[in-house]
């Protein structure tokens, strides 16, 4: 494992995944980051539902009306989900999720973006939301908050430039202070 420091900065959105399979052993592991991410109160109200079979990928591409196409080639997709009435704040836990299975995957050498799905729509105008739950079967209780696609890399990205930090939007002891 590499510094934490070096990791958020390698950490980039990739798109363009190559056909290798992911091991057992490497979902295990992402899943393992989902299921240790912290929730509030430690309600866990995430749930994740993983698909690697490519047709059901193909499907899922089709979520969003842009931005979602890539899904198609990636080896597997960790859909991030969770119940409203299980915690006030489930989409932050879900949120937190999602970025978690970003950083694991970074960690081994995989890339992934995340697609997404709460307040999107499809090319028809149908919520994303709905259209992900019609494709997996998902309880009605569960609202979709994340995609998160994951594959081998398909290209090499630079690392995040430090030098585009936007320093004005840190504010010390109150907005605008000094």
């Amino acid at each position: 494992m590499e510094k934490f420091s070096e990791l958020i900065k390698n950490r980039r959105s990739m798109r363009k995944f190559t056909s290798e399979e992911l091991t057992q052993d490497e979902v295990v592991m992402l899943l393992k980051a989902a299921l240790m991410s912290p929730t509030s109160k430690r309600s866990n109200g995430w749930q994740f539902i993983v698909v690697d079979d490519k047709e059901t990928l193909e499907t899922l591409s089709h979520c969003k009306e842009h931005g979602s196409a890539f899904l198609a080639d990636a080896a597997l997709a960790i859909v991030v989900t969770a119940d409203p009435l299980a915690s006030d704040v489930w989409i932050e836990d879900a949120s937190i999720a999602s970025i978690m299975i970003q950083l694991q995957a970074e960690d081994m050498g995989l890339g992934s973006c995340w697609i997404q799905i709460r307040e999107r729509f499809t090319a028809s105008g149908m919520g994303s939301d709905e259209f992900v739950h019609g494709v997996l079967d998902i309880p009605l209780q569960l609202q979709t908050v994340s995609i998160i696609a994951i594959g081998h890399k398909g290209m090499e990205r630079k690392p995040f430039d430090e030098n585009h930090l936007q320093w004005e939007k840190v504010h010390i002891n109150k907005f605008g202070g000094q």
